[in-house]
């Protein structure tokens, strides 16, 4: 028979809050055990409050296959499962001991679990984390440096995975399996200082608690919860910024971005970041903030630079400039000019939907070239020549496209035409024939041969 207590109805009511603030009433749930203090409480607990809650509940266990007593610990839990009446499975992850091996079982751990929950169509996932675990996990990534979403902690649910007990302290669980009169396994793991969270639990938290002169595990997880909910709305907003400052091509406006307040513009600098592929730390934030500010460049991780000129702040790989030429002979030639996916044809109609024309004046010299721009290049307009570096600044034309953005000069060196950023002013008396400019793909792979 249950026994009753002032830790036991804590735990309990903790528990029956817990599932029905997760919306699991009346739903299925399985809970992760293995054998430890925390998780035997979890399965106990549950198994108190399910009639209550019309909760569906089976056990998953797990034989990670490092230590010779898991085995046992397995039994142990299957007959504690089987004296409250639970299904138990039980997974073997068949793990190495090495160098990393605490993150390579967590991640067996959840991969396992959430296959399981699926095959036996459950709805959530219970694991045993609490306020301790909470309060070590703040300041073992505060020590890292960490921003106020690290300072969020375990969350209380993210995707199929819940933490039911996450508002309860290891003491209280331990006070809970006591009244209860049920022992739980001690894992030598958690006794071992060469790990940093173990060094935490024994030195930290302890002394923490010494000079503060009372217990701070609760208040921590506090500070946790509250950080979280901190950052789920700068999120939210930082979200909403992102799709005001948002540029076609993938880029942010520059000005936008600097007016923002601060941790809106670390969260939408970090999001352009890991979206492109880069390492997103505080070091490289940093530099990142620090470019925009002062509308230059520094460069990321996998060969990429932010840059933030031109009003933009976007990623960009830097390529090799574009050699070479694509020369045209006249009506019927065609070819794309090589490195930028640009398609060239001289036809005698206008051009087709999705390519750019140019109507070609009767004095034309051919051949014509088609290349990249050259120190020097001038477009003749109305008033006078400008140089094609002007254009391109007047226009905002990122520096990265410069060097990939065609021109086409005639056979005197004249410059004819910046296909979609420059055209020569109309009224010269036209030859019959037109040049059409077809623009990459998305892909960069070009467009199909007309």
């Amino acid at each position: 028979m249950p026994r009753t207590g002032r830790a036991s109805t804590l735990i309990a009511l903790t528990l029956e809050a817990a599932y029905r603030h997760l919306g699991l009433a009346r739903r299925s749930v399985l809970l992760a055990v293995s054998g430890g203090a925390d998780s035997t409480a979890l399965l106990v607990g549950t198994a108190l409050v399910r009639a209550r809650l019309g909760l569906t509940v089976e056990v998953a266990t797990l034989d990670h296959g490092l230590r010779l007593e898991a085995a046992e610990e397995v039994r142990t839990v299957e007959r504690l499962a089987a004296l409250h009446a639970l299904p138990c499975h039980v997974r073997q992850l068949h793990l190495r001991a090495g160098p990393g091996v605490e993150q390579r079982a967590r991640q067996a751990r959840y991969e396992v679990l959430e296959q399981l929950r699926a095959e036996r169509g459950l709805v959530a996932v219970a694991t045993a984390h609490t306020a301790s675990d909470q309060a070590e996990t703040l300041l073992m990534r505060l020590a890292r440096g960490s921003a106020l979403r690290g300072g969020a902690g375990v969350l209380s649910q993210r995707g199929p995975f819940v933490r039911p007990l996450l508002e309860r302290t290891r003491e209280e669980i331990e006070a809970f399996l006591h009244e209860q009169g049920i022992g739980f396994v001690r894992d030598p793991m958690n006794e071992d200082p060469r790990l940093f969270r173990v060094r935490v639990r024994q030195d930290v938290l302890p002394a923490l608690a010494r000079a503060a002169g009372y217990p701070v595990e609760e208040r921590l997880a506090s500070f946790a919860r509250l950080a979280f909910e901190d950052d789920a709305l700068l999120s939210q907003m930082a979200d909403t910024a992102w799709l005001r400052l948002a540029l076609p091509g993938g880029a942010l406006d520059a000005v936008g971005v600097r007016a923002l307040e601060p941790p809106l513009r670390r969260r939408v600098l970090a999001r352009l970041l890991a979206q492109e592929g880069a390492v997103v730390d505080g070091a490289t934030l940093e530099r990142a903030l620090a470019a925009v500010a002062q509308g230059r460049s520094t460069t990321l991780s996998a060969g990429l630079q932010l840059r933030a000129t031109s009003g933009r702040v976007r990623c960009v790989r830097p390529q090799a400039p574009v050699h070479g030429a694509l020369s045209l002979e006249g009506s019927g030639a065609s070819g794309t000019l090589a490195g930028t996916g640009w398609r060239f044809v001289v036809g005698t109609h206008p051009a087709p939907p999705g390519a750019l024309g140019l109507a070609l004046p009767a004095q034309t010299r051919w051949p014509l070239t088609v290349r990249t721009r050259r120190r020097g290049d001038r477009v003749q307009g109305v008033r006078g020549s400008r140089r094609l570096q002007d254009v391109f600044v007047d226009l905002r034309v990122p520096a990265e496209r410069r060097d990939l953005q065609p021109v086409v000069v005639d056979a005197a060196g004249r410059l004819l035409w910046v296909p979609g950023l420059w055209a020569p002013p109309e009224g010269t008396a036209g030859s019959g024939q037109s040049l059409w400019a077809i623009p990459p793909s998305p892909s960069g792979a070009g467009s199909a041969p007309l």
